[in-house]
């Protein structure tokens, strides 16, 4: 747990974060489920990308965030306004989309300085994150490598929640064995998002364990979701 809590207490002097920006269309929105999976999919794909990696041109930048807080803020575009960001550099993971839904796009860029932010991406809104319910995850149980368990007590808004489950991802990658994660990348990193039943969150078995700041939606230090494999 001491890890853990390190990760999301301690901070920069400048605070920096991971930018993650979902689409929301106008035309056809997705469903809240399929972009949470999208998020925490594509934020471990984005530290799994060889230009994450040492050698890589977004090393320097990842390696200073990840000994920080692993803060995350998600903003929300689409059209010219995302296409213009896309261009900055990332990695993006598309996911769901059915006759009544829309796809879920999560792009994932290069961490920084809350302050000042790439023009592309201060554009990009952080509020009206929200997505319709829409269901439960598609992802069947089995073929999930991991699964992350939102709290049952809580009700975030589908930004937040992305940020949470993209935390929860992280640390996987992180914390679990070497043959868990090859596994995991052999599969594509496939996840599953779900909320936990009252019985499984007082179980407390998940492997990973997110403790949120507390600084929106949530009062004060705030245990938001889980991850096991």
């Amino acid at each position: 747990m001491s890890e853990q809590m390190r990760r999301h207490e301690s901070d920069h002097e400048v605070p920096w974060s991971l930018p993650i920006v979902v689409r929301r269309s106008k035309s056809k929105i997705a469903r809240h489920i399929d972009v949470l999976e999208a998020a925490a999919t594509a934020v471990v794909m984005f530290l799994d990308d060889p230009r994450s990696q040492l050698g890589g041109e977004w090393h320097e930048a990842v390696d200073y965030w990840r000994n920080g807080a692993i803060r995350k803020v998600v903003r929300r575009g689409d059209g010219k306004k995302l296409e213009d960001a896309r261009e900055l550099g990332c990695v993006s993971v598309s996911l769901g989309g059915d006759e009544e839904f829309g796809a879920a796009e999560a792009l994932v860029f290069p961490p920084g300085p809350v302050q000042p932010l790439p023009p592309e991406l201060k554009k990009l809104q952080v509020s009206g994150t929200e997505f319709p319910d829409g269901g439960e995850s598609s992802v069947p149980a089995a073929e999930a490598v991991v699964l992350i368990e939102l709290s049952p007590g809580l009700t975030l808004t589908t930004g937040k929640a992305a940020a949470q489950c993209g935390h929860a991802a992280q640390l996987a990658y992180e914390q679990m064995p070497a043959e868990a994660l090859r596994q995991w990348r052999d599969s594509g990193f496939r996840l599953r998002v779900t909320t936990a039943s009252e019985r499984s969150w007082a179980d407390n078995a998940q492997q990973i364990s997110v403790i949120d700041a507390g600084f929106t939606e949530v009062d004060g230090p705030t245990e938001t979701v889980r991850a096991s494999w």
